[in-house]
């Protein structure tokens, strides 16, 4: 693997496909099977579509992890924007503020084995997932 880490701007549409394309290559190396592989891209994409929509662009930053000898992958998704009043309930099945489904965030933390949303109103949102490789 070239980097173990990376980034990538979230400031058009486009991006979110580049995400998707970076995370599948990334999380293959890793050694992630197909299943995960697609959960972890899902999930990215989800968070990715979240920054772009919701959030007005931001960045994603990606690392490979290592902890109690298992690798993973941990991603951080940063935006400015208006941030999320009750991230509770923002975690729940079908809740939104705007005129999504309110799939998105219930989906990546689902997806992920790990997720940590921090959200200040007026300031912005970072959601830091990881996922292990089950070896």
């Amino acid at each position: 693997m070239n980097a173990a880490r990376g980034e990538v701007p979230i400031t058009v549409e486009g991006d979110i496909v580049a995400v998707r394309r970076l995370l599948r290559e990334v999380a293959q190396e890793v050694g992630f099977g197909t299943t995960d592989v697609t959960r972890v891209v899902t999930a990215a994409s989800e968070l990715a579509r979240n920054a772009y929509k919701y959030g007005g662009g931001g960045v994603m930053r990606w690392q490979v992890i290592e902890a109690n000898g298992r690798r993973g992958i941990e991603l951080k998704f940063i935006d400015q924007g208006p941030g999320i009043v009750d991230v509770s309930r923002a975690l729940e099945q079908g809740y939104t503020t705007g005129k999504g489904l309110g799939l998105g965030l219930p989906a990546a933390k689902r997806l992920m084995d790990e997720i940590d949303i921090q959200s200040i109103v007026g300031s912005g949102t970072t959601v830091t997932s990881r996922k292990w490789c089950s070896m």
